[in-house]
């Protein structure tokens, strides 16, 4: 499939060229298999829904997506119907003859997919006969105690039992993709594999068990890739079996693929399989595309963001708003791993340089981050409240301005000023002054928030920088989002974002891509980096920023998944080739392989993270 650029920006490498691909989608079933699937958990339900649109486009009602069923979520994201496929249903009856249940509907999300949600709980009772399977395919044994492993195993057995069905009733025509997600997924592509069922099985990997838990717990990663002892530090960490299970599905896999570059290498130390295709992580660029008008909305929502400010700094508003930039940070609150230990002290240091050069810019910064709450702080409810009641009475006290002056002009009077407001008028102004005691509920990021009543997306278009130097982001959807609303980001060179930036535009500066060093600067080094990104950016005239605001928006393109899909594809089809080598050929196919020496070259690095900094105080 020849897909056409739009962009023609001369400093942009672009991806690479892209022979056409020539798969009969019509003799295929594509099943796409994930605990994310309408049950939004972590960013992979945000891959797999963002993607629905151009994969439902390329294959039609072959494309059904699998998923654990949740009463809630199928009232409120699914419309129930019948499949189409009459070996599909088969299939499916068979199931539910043997006393589980199995539900079929689209997903009402864009695109509209098939999906077949199997309840976890109406199964469990065959928990031990499918321990027992496992261990007997593989000899991986799960604790009684581990609810999400044992759910996994669960709805895998369910998984692999439907494609047992669904192929006998096929007979090898149409043939079956089946692409597995994360490791919950992949004990349905480990059972399927040892029970030779013909399948073409894709795994992907969104970030390795072991990374995520060695980063949380402030491990000299990046720097000691090859000297980890892994079994022993999946042990010591209590999650060996989930480690084994996800370990098994990278290896049974006829392809492996990873979301960027630098998950390449930590899945080739961590699982010890080098990914077949690397799959970057796109966006639905279509819901973001305001056209022309995303300077304009960021007008409007930035003078949202001013309003919560006039209320949250009331009685200490001794700065001008028209001269204060919004920065922010957003995502899980892992203080280390997201960076927001480097982000803390590369603001006491800009706040240095800002005060030596008498700036007279201010920089207020929103930490976006859900976390464990009692309620709101009170004295930014007063603030709010405080400021909601000024707007209101200047609102009251200006429309008796205006109709007192409106009559005063049509008797042919010019009016008396001192005359114009009453006693009541200045009475009302001066109640509205004082504060009053107000208890709300407290909400996160929402349109219906007391505090900052704006959804995620309106805030982000208010904001003028994101901030995001993640020390452990496989790929990083948050600079991703800022730059298809054309605002710009900081990233790191560790986070699969920043990697393929680097990868696609030759100087990302020039875009509103800034890409800290965190791979092989000390952390005081790239703590310095971030800062002097951040006072160039406060140093920029307003004209400037609208101008680099509209150069971000121009990169919209390389994240959209009618590009960044191709890779998908080529996942799909190297995994037919593998599987059904009579039938599909490669040949083809000119994109390069993934190349770990020339995407990272982590075993060279020099210097030496410290993932704890001492804040200033």
């Amino acid at each position: 499939m020849r897909l056409s650029r739009s962009l023609s920006i001369t400093s942009l490498s672009g991806l690479p060229l892209w022979e056409e691909e020539s798969l009969d989608v019509q003799d295929l079933l594509l099943f796409e298999v994930s605990w994310e699937v309408t049950n939004k958990v972590g960013g992979i339900y945000t891959v797999i829904q963002t993607k629905a649109k151009i994969t439902v486009d390329e294959w039609g009602e072959n494309y059904i997506m699998m998923g654990p069923y949740y009463e809630h979520n199928f009232k409120t994201q699914v419309e129930k119907c019948e499949p189409p496929n009459q070996a599909i249903k088969a299939a499916m009856d068979s199931l539910i003859n043997n006393g589980c249940q199995v539900h079929f509907g689209r997903w009402l999300i864009e695109g509209s997919p098939y999906v077949i949600l199997f309840d976890i709980g109406a199964a469990a009772w065959n928990l031990d006969r499918w321990k027992g399977d496992l261990w007997n395919a593989c000899s991986i044994g799960l604790p009684y105690h581990d609810r999400e492993a044992n759910d996994s195993l669960v709805f895998g057995s369910l998984v692999a039992w439907f494609f047992k069905e669904l192929t006998d009733q096929l007979q090898d025509k149409p043939n079956v993709i089946a692409h597995f997600h994360e490791w919950q997924a992949g004990t349905g592509l480990v059972l399927s594999r040892s029970r030779k069922i013909p399948l073409a099985t894709v795994f992907t990997t969104h970030a390795t068990l072991l990374g995520r838990y060695l980063c949380a717990g402030n491990a000299d990663f990046y720097n000691n890739l090859d000297k980890f002892n892994i079994d022993q530090e999946a042990g010591e960490r209590q999650i060996y079996h989930r480690y084994c299970l996800e370990r098994a599905a990278v290896h049974c896999a006829h392809v492996f693929t990873t979301v960027s570059q630098i998950t390449a290498v930590e899945a080739n130390h961590m699982l010890h399989r080098q990914p077949d295709v690397v799959t970057p992580n796109g966006l639905n660029v279509r819901k973001f595309s305001a056209m022309h008008e995303f300077q304009n909305l960021h007008s409007m929502n930035k003078a949202k963001i001013q309003e919560f400010v006039r209320g949250h700094f009331y009685g200490h508003l001794d700065f001008n708003l028209e001269k204060t930039l919004f920065f922010f940070i957003a995502g899980r609150y892992e203080f280390s791993n997201k960076g927001a230990d480097l982000f803390l002290e590369s603001l006491s240091r800009l706040n240095y340089l800002l005060r030596v050069q008498k700036s007279d810019v201010t920089v207020v910064v929103f930490f976006i981050m859900p976390a464990k709450t009692n309620n709101f702080n009170v004295e930014s409810l007063k603030g709010q409240a405080v400021r909601k009641q000024l707007w209101d009475t200047a609102q009251s006290v200006k429309e008796k301005f205006g109709k007192r002056l409106y009559e005063s002009l049509l008797r042919g009077e010019i009016p008396d000023m001192s005359k114009i407001l009453d006693r009541d008028d200045f009475t009302i102004m001066k109640r509205a002054i004082y504060a009053t005691q107000i208890v709300f509920h407290p909400e996160f990021l929402s349109s219906t928030s007391p505090l900052l009543p704006m959804d995620y997306e309106e805030f982000v278009r208010g904001c003028h920088l994101g901030v995001f130097p993640s020390y452990y982001e496989p790929w990083g959807y948050t600079p991703g989002e800022c730059t298809v609303m054309g605002i710009p980001s900081v990233t790191t060179n560790l986070s699969g974002f920043g990697c393929f930036m680097e990868e696609h535009v030759s100087d990302p500066s020039e875009y509103g891509i800034y890409i800290v060093d965190r791979r092989f600067r000390s952390a005081d080094e790239s703590c310095n980096q971030l800062t002097q990104f951040m006072f160039s950016f406060c140093q920029q005239s307003r004209r400037q920023r609208i101008i680099q605001r509209n150069r971000t928006e121009r990169l919209s393109d390389l994240l959209d998944w009618r590009y960044l899909g191709r890779f998908y594809m080529h996942a799909r089809h190297l995994a037919l080739s593998r599987s059904f080598p009579g039938k599909f050929k490669m040949d083809h196919l000119n994109l390069a392989p993934v190349s770990l020496s020339h995407s990272l070259r982590c075993t060279l690095m020099h210097s030496h993270f410290l993932q704890s900094l001492t804040m200033r105080t």
